[in-house]
């Protein structure tokens, strides 16, 4: 398989996965023990061209809110968005800087996708015999952006099952409100996180050293497959829990865990 289509299936996986709650990462990583490793920056801006779909998907929600920071409940939601943020950034650039590096084997992976699975199907549960309620508050902005970090530095957890879940035990029990929140607290989290590792490419001369057109396709697949899936996946929680991607993630991990021999 040449290189080309390589980037072009991991593109697409980067789309479907990355707003499902079955860990756009650990995909990744299982995609390419097969398909060829990739670096970190080709991980992260394909990331990124996921978020770029999000973007357009809420782009009139994104508008809304800029345009109508004279009313106190748009203020209030943009600074817990902010709040979200400054947590990830200020809990996850320490542990970018200590040398943290994506794990080179699929089995904690296989591990993270299982117990994550067990994990959604506990808390939608719990969540459910819960008032409903759609207010974000300043408890749920600083768990979402903690979550975010665990999510980054666990491949396999995914950043918005953890977030979302999160956020629905501590009150934002509104599938809907409490995803929605972690989609935009994921714009600026996932932009910064592939705008510090161009930085950190140019610093280190290693720009040349990346397949730009590789870069420039897998891109491209991510931005026009996460923007159908997100479409989609926002008028399916409407009627329906997160449950089918749980029990997916389950037959996934220990799929993995049984077939892949140890340590790989």
């Amino acid at each position: 398989m040449s290189d080309l289509i390589s980037a072009l299936l991991l593109g697409i996986l980067e789309g479907l996965s990355e707003f499902l709650p079955i860990s756009s990462t650990g995909h990744l990583l299982i995609a390419q023990h097969w398909l060829g490793a990739r670096s970190d920056f080709f991980n992260i801006v394909i990331q990124a061209g996921a978020i770029l779909a999000i973007t357009l998907v809420f782009r009139q929600r994104l508008w809304a809110l800029a345009t109508g920071l004279d009313r106190r409940e748009n203020r209030d939601y943009v600074m817990k968005l902010g709040v979200a943020f400054l947590v990830t950034a200020l809990v996850g650039l320490p542990v970018r800087l200590a040398g943290w590096q994506l794990p080179e084997t699929v089995t904690p992976v296989a591990w993270a996708l299982l117990i994550g699975g067990v994990w959604m199907l506990l808390a939608e549960a719990f969540a459910a015999r819960m008032p409903e309620r759609d207010q974000v508050t300043w408890k749920v902005a600083i768990a979402v952006g903690l979550a975010q970090v665990v999510a980054g530095v666990f491949p396999g957890t995914s950043r918005s099952a953890a977030a979302i879940f999160l956020a629905m035990l501590l009150g934002l029990s509104r599938r809907s409100a409490a995803t929605e929140f972690v989609f935009l607290v994921g714009i600026p989290t996932m932009f910064a996180a592939s705008g510090y590792a161009f930085l950190e490419l140019a610093r280190h001369g290693q720009l040349g050293s990346e397949n730009w057109l590789d870069v420039a396709v897998a891109f491209a697949a991510a931005v026009a497959t996460g923007f159908l899936v997100v479409k989609w996946l926002l008028g399916f929680i409407k009627g329906h829990r997160y449950t089918v991607f749980a029990l997916y993630r389950i037959v996934v991990g220990i799929a993995l865990l049984l077939w892949l021999p140890a340590g790989n």
